[in-house]
């Protein structure tokens, strides 16, 4: 006894590659919906003009000149830990350890700035503090990624219980540091000497570390597009089968990765600790290594689009503290024009990737017939 399939109402299938304009194209029609959608929810929860909220989210980021640098130095921040999240992500390697690596450089630079702030010159103890953040960093990314070469590990539960280890490690060394005793607190290190603190370019006390992550940026987008090692990690992302196939040391490939990803983490934690915090607690972070995660996976792993990226949730950020200081509203609410911001940016990739076809077109027919021969053939 035969039955008859009746076709469904959508098919969705996979697209081929599209076009980076294309896009880009949805990515910002995604934003635009999404500008209508806050819109509709500022007016209908508060009673408040939707203009006047977005302006001052713009107001928040870029309403004055100290403004702007306090955006570049959290947008320098979070691009970093993106950039270094980059790499492991290409590879299908689910670092989430980056709030621990970054946290673990901080308290290496925190360690040699106390210890050794009166005894070697400021020049040295930069470079001393900064090699010392990067190799610790490393090592925290390390372990996780020889474990996971080695047996086969799971490395998402691997580098997350690594992030805890990092925080009750800082915890404890913040009770050792504390100054005043008692405030358990670190307050600023070496504030009479500023010994172990970056130089300021001129009277720009961030532009320094806006500069080394630019730079960073630059060259991660080299080192993934055009270098050998760039190319290995996306052979070993795509299949690590293929890449034994053709020779690739995957094991090999997995560390080294993750020694880059690590390292440029405790970088990152280097850069807020002599750069612009002068100081350690548990929360420098801030949750933005895996805030990290998510701009490297908006911007496709493309170093240069991480900028904008970036540079868009950073906006957001200052722009929610802004409108709830501005109209008695708190902070909850930025959160939520955030989150339907983030939400259709996000969604806009399934677009990308995805097409949805309704019964009866050609397309869904021919989807349709061809799953049904893919089908066949297995």
């Amino acid at each position: 006894m035969s039955k008859t399939s009746k076709e469904p109402l959508i098919h969705i299938t996979k697209r081929k590659a599209m076009g980076w304009q294309k896009a880009w194209l949805i990515r910002l029609a995604s934003i635009v919906a999404a500008l209508i959608v806050a819109a509709i929810v500022t007016t209908a929860a508060t009673g408040l003009d939707p203009a006047s909220v977005f302006a001052k989210i713009l107001e928040g980021a870029f309403g004055s000149e100290r403004k702007i640098w306090i955006l570049g130095k959290e947008t320098a921040v979070l691009l970093c830990i993106a950039v270094a999240m980059a790499p492991a992500f290409r590879m299908k390697f689910w670092n989430l350890g980056g709030e621990g690596q970054v946290l673990i450089g901080a308290w290496m630079t925190a360690a040699c700035m106390i210890y050794l702030g009166d005894k070697v010159p400021t020049p040295l103890l930069i470079l001393i503090s900064m090699i010392g953040a990067v190799a610790i960093g490393a090592v925290w990314a390390g372990i996780p990624a020889f474990f996971k070469a080695k047996w086969n590990t799971n490395e998402t539960l691997f580098t997350l219980m690594m992030n805890y280890v990092a925080i009750q490690l800082v915890a404890y060394y913040i009770i050792i540091w504390e100054s005043p005793k008692g405030s358990g607190k670190v307050g600023i290190i070496n504030q009479a000497t500023n010994a172990g603190w970056l130089p300021s370019i001129g009277t720009y006390q961030y532009l320094l570390n806006i500069l080394v992550v630019a730079c960073i940026t630059v060259l991660m987008y080299i080192y993934l597009q055009y270098s050998k090692h760039g190319y290995e990690i996306a052979v070993v992302g795509e299949s690590q089968s293929t890449a034994r196939y053709v020779g690739i040391k995957v094991d090999r490939v997995i560390i080294r990765t993750l020694l880059v990803s690590g390292g440029i983490c405790g970088l990152c934690g280097f850069l807020m600790v002599a750069g612009t915090d002068h100081t350690i607690t548990t929360t420098l972070a801030g949750g933005r290594g895996f805030l990290g995660v998510l701009v490297a996976w908006l911007a496709q792993f493309n170093a240069l689009a991480m900028v904008l990226v970036s540079l868009l949730l950073c906006v957001l950020s200052r722009g929610a503290g802004e409108i709830s200081t501005a109209f008695g509203l708190n902070q909850s609410f930025g959160d939520i024009l955030t989150g339907i911001i983030l939400f259709f940016i996000i969604g806009s990739e399934f677009f990308i990737n995805y097409r949805i076809n309704f019964r009866g077109s050609d397309k869904a027919v021919k989807a349709a017939k061809s799953a049904g021969k893919e089908g066949g053939l297995h």
